[in-house]
């Protein structure tokens, strides 16, 4: 197996691309264990369709870490989701959170997700975005695994399967898939929704920022009270970074 690239090396990400496509999930995640070696962690959030990427990448990679970074504020079913999985998928689980208590943060703060996005920004960066990395930090991780899917946002609709962010790599394999594939590889895997999937909860973050969407609406008009589609942890961290993704080196 060739060397895994590691912090003092670098990826071109063109080529890498360029040889990943039309590639399947699988494939994906073969290739990351192959380049990254031990640099490669994964991150989920036990949202709606969250069994799909753990499973999908524990048959490859079975050990890899998976960082679960708790706010403090999930729904008890999604604690408890977290539970069934992890015991099912035996999972590496790694639960990373803020510093700052809930009650800490809202006595200094005030209740920042009733706030506008300046406020929700605030949030996520004491909540999400400093937990996770602190688990990349330690965890020594070169490459990141993550699970998003071109229609969910806009940001995610101009990413590729191998992108660079905030100095590490990160890889999307179902980059491309649709809710439709999404399904069907539940359904053939006999993996669980989130619990509160059936219940018109299509993407499912912190309690009091997520709500339960209409037949016409967007997975993600459900989340942050429309005034934004990112929680932080899947965008670059300056304007830089996000002008120079699609350089063939970096």
């Amino acid at each position: 197996m060739a060397t895994a690239v590691t912090p003092s090396t670098k990826l071109d990400l063109d080529r890498a691309n360029q040889a990943l496509e039309g590639a399947d999930a699988v494939r994906v995640v073969e290739w990351a264990a192959e380049t990254f070696g031990d640099g490669l962690v994964m991150s989920s959030s036990f949202g709606a369709q969250a069994a799909v990427m753990l499973h999908l990448v524990t048959r490859v990679v079975p050990d890899v870490p998976v960082v679960f970074i708790d706010t403090g504020f999930h729904f008890p079913e999604t604690y408890k989701f977290a539970d069934e999985l992890t015991d099912r998928l035996k999972l590496n689980l790694k639960v990373y959170q803020s510093p700052i208590s809930p009650a800490w943060m809202v006595a200094r703060y005030g209740r920042l997700w009733e706030g506008d996005k300046e406020s929700l920004d605030r949030y996520d960066r004491i909540r999400k975005v400093e937990p996770m990395d602190r688990a990349l930090r330690e965890l020594k991780a070169t490459a990141w695994l993550a699970g998003l899917r071109r229609g969910q946002t806009d940001h995610r609709a101009s990413l590729r399967q191998v992108e660079h962010q905030n100095n590490r790599y990160k890889v999307h394999p179902i980059l491309t898939w649709d809710g439709k594939q999404v399904h069907e590889y539940l359904k053939t895997h006999d993996l669980p929704y989130h619990p509160l999937h059936d219940k018109g909860y299509a993407s499912i973050g912190d309690w009091h920022s997520t709500r339960a969407i209409g037949e016409t609406e967007h997975e993600r008009d459900g989340r942050f009270r429309g005034l934004k589609q990112e929680c932080g942890l899947h965008i670059p961290e300056t304007l830089e970074e996000n002008d120079s993704r699609t350089d063939s080196m970096l």
